[in-house]
């Protein structure tokens, strides 16, 4: 039996860079724990059992632990080095994969789409800029990395949008738009009660002098009443719960999940799915189901949508019988999670942290 050595760390950021290659993710938590929330990939050894399963692990590929937050995780890599097998340790466990991000430069004539990608929520958002100018769409609480990628392109944040009230995670639209004088846009449907420029229909925003920021209608009401969708010229439509890569926004967060339906059926039918066919569809999240890989972005063409999602084939009827049927466990916190974002919560960010952390659970089943 080999010698004990002394554990290495390796930090999220780390983690998410070797997602693509060949890094076995080895999580000793217990299997409610892990199918609750789990990095994609990884494979569940409990603790207590890793012992008699270690011929399980692959000797060829560099192994990872993951637990809750470490401790675990470090015992298993400890019990590895003790029978020959190195490994390193996340540091910090699934807390540090919560606030996991990368995020992706997308070319469109004339602008460049920033997709901010939340790995460990399945949180996406949105820089759009031309020019000296950008706007910022559904910005998380880490709003140092906006200002980041706004630095680096050399853009001004003029304006922070939210598609929605969100459930699940902290918004940074306030603090984004506070830290840079920029105009904070939401739809007055959504219960905010601070200060912000309300959405009007068919408002443009300017972000160069031949590229403007379309809302495509002043709500898309299903997810909450105040969803709503943006259009950026005739390339991309930034969809925010409204309409996902694999589903639809589930419809019952707010207690009234068969009126929701019949409004999400009918926003999806009349103000998305009559456009174009070769729009980009840039969601708010994505589920378990979409594979995201470094440098791609996720989004999918309007029409793959049309043609791929079943319910979006169905009868209004059919449709709300079938959201109605399949809402599941609401997102963690959520509505401690909606008092802040909507602003009758003062707690500072840094005590809500935790409360965020678990899965995006904002979209109906498929």
């Amino acid at each position: 039996m080999a010698k004990t050595t002394q554990p290495d760390f390796i930090s999220v950021d780390d983690v998410v860079a070797l997602l693509d290659g060949d890094v076995f993710l080895l999580d000793v938590r217990e299997p409610d724990e892990v199918a609750s929330w789990k990095i994609p990939g990884s494979y569940n050894i409990p603790l207590g059992e890793l012992a008699e399963r270690l011929g399980e692990i692959p000797g060829a590929r560099p192994v990872v632990t993951v637990c809750a937050k470490g401790a675990r995780a470090l015992h298993a890599s400890e019990l590895l080095a003790q029978h020959g097998m190195s490994s390193r340790v996340l540091e910090d466990g699934m807390s540090a994969w919560g606030r996991a991000y990368d995020e992706v430069d997308i070319d469109f004539p004339g602008a460049v789409v920033t997709q901010i990608r939340r790995r460990g929520k399945g949180c996406l958002s949105y820089v759009i800029g031309s020019g000296s100018r950008a706007v910022v769409i559904d910005p998380s609480s880490d709003v140092e990395r906006y200002l980041r990628v706004a630095e680096r392109h050399g853009f001004t944040i003029t304006h922070v949008f939210d598609t929605h009230l969100h459930a699940d995670h902290l918004s940074g639209a306030r603090d984004l738009a506070g830290r840079t004088g920029a105009t904070l846009v939401l739809n007055p449907a959504d219960p905010f009660t601070y200060e912000f420029s309300p959405i009007t229909d068919g408002l443009r925003v300017e972000i160069s002098d031949a590229l403007h920021l379309v809302v495509s209608a002043v709500t898309a009401p299903g997810h909450t009443e105040g969803s709503t969708v943006y259009r950026l010229g005739d390339v991309a439509l930034f969809t925010g719960d409204t309409l996902f890569l694999e589903s639809v926004g589930r419809p019952d967060l707010a207690d009234h999940a068969e009126a929701f339906a019949h409004s999400l059926y009918r926003s999806l039918h009349e103000v998305v799915l009559p456009l174009d066919d070769d729009l980009l569809v840039f969601p708010a999240h994505y589920g378990d189901a979409v594979e995201v890989h470094g440098g791609e972005p996720v989004t999918r063409s309007l029409g793959d949508l049309r043609r791929d999602l079943p319910a979006l084939a169905l009868s209004e009827d059919e449709f709300v019988a079938w959201a109605v049927a399949r809402v599941s466990d609401r997102p963690p916190n959520y509505r401690e999670i909606v008092k802040f974002n909507a602003g009758h919560s003062s707690l500072d960010l840094t005590a809500l942290h935790d409360l965020e952390l678990g899965p995006n659970r904002c979209a109906i089943a498929s």
